[in-house]
């Protein structure tokens, strides 16, 4: 069974699926210990981990995809991996995921923000026409092939064009093929409600960023309201930054770090 097999499982059993973003190959090995069954590869995470920058659109698709075939080769759970725009036009799109396929990826996702691109909870996002982006997701689904890759479709059309044209183009998405819909950056749960309430059968795909746009809500309140799958794509990040931050701190200011305690031990590394 291919990931994508596995995952389009996942998508079609009952219950949310939850997935914690990973950074690295040590972040994704952590949380396939911790027991998720999907993995998410965050292109912010990726973008800080590798080049050290903000997620706006400066990670190219090699450096992109030669993170994902390190995770997806360091685990054995599905690989939900964050494609950004695809890397350009369809004939972009079709290699972006035709290398997808190849490396075993389960899910990717697709976003219509014209490139360079941003982090969906940044300001001043711009989004390509969606006849442009409906060839795209068209594209994405003939390069994939018989292969079962779940095709996630994120529009970021609620900042600058907002919520009503956001869902309209969740519903042009569908029909283009796209298996799951993901509206970025709804600013109340009354929004996500009204998303939930205007897909009938479509799995949805949430998106909670500590400190981010949208209400930050459970698993479980996202599951009531009708949302399959969620992501936590920069707690980890978020957690290692603090600990680093804190770690060296301690060593700064006293030439040691005897006194911190928050550590794994040697041996249990």
């Amino acid at each position: 069974m291919t990931k994508g097999t596995q995952l389009r499982k996942l998508v079609n059993d009952p219950g949310i699926i939850v997935l914690p973003g990973a950074h690295d190959v040590l972040s994704a090995k952590l949380i396939e210990q911790a027991g998720f069954s999907v993995v998410f590869t965050s292109g912010f995470g990726l973008s800080a981990s590798v080049l050290g920058v903000p997620d706006m659109g400066l990670l190219t698709a090699t450096e992109s995809l030669d993170s994902v075939r390190r995770i997806v080769a360091a685990t054995t759970v599905p690989v939900v991996a964050d494609m950004d725009t695809g890397y350009g036009n369809p004939l972009n799109v079709v290699r972006t995921v035709q290398e997808a396929v190849k490396l075993g990826v389960g899910g990717i996702i697709l976003e219509d923000q014209l490139w360079p691109k941003k982090c969906g909870h940044m300001e001043n996002k711009t989004v390509i026409p969606v006849h442009e982006q409906v060839e795209k997701l068209r594209a994405a689904v003939y390069a994939k092939g018989s292969d079962d890759l779940v095709v996630i479709a994120r529009t970021d059309a609620r900042g600058p064009l907002g919520l009503e044209d956001a869902i309209k183009r969740g519903h042009a998405y569908v029909e283009a093929g796209a298996d799951v819909i993901f509206i970025e950056a709804p600013q109340s749960v009354d929004e996500l409600r009204n998303i939930a309430n205007s897909f009938n059968g479509t799995p949805l795909f949430a998106n909670m960023i500590e400190g981010g746009k949208t209400p930050f809500l459970s698993s479980k309140e996202l599951e009531q309201l009708g949302y399959k799958m969620v992501v936590y794509p920069l707690s980890g990040l978020f957690a290692m930054t603090k600990a680093i931050q804190d770690i060296t701190k301690c060593l700064k200011s006293t030439g040691t770090t005897a006194s911190y305690d928050r550590m794994v031990t040697f041996k249990q590394f």
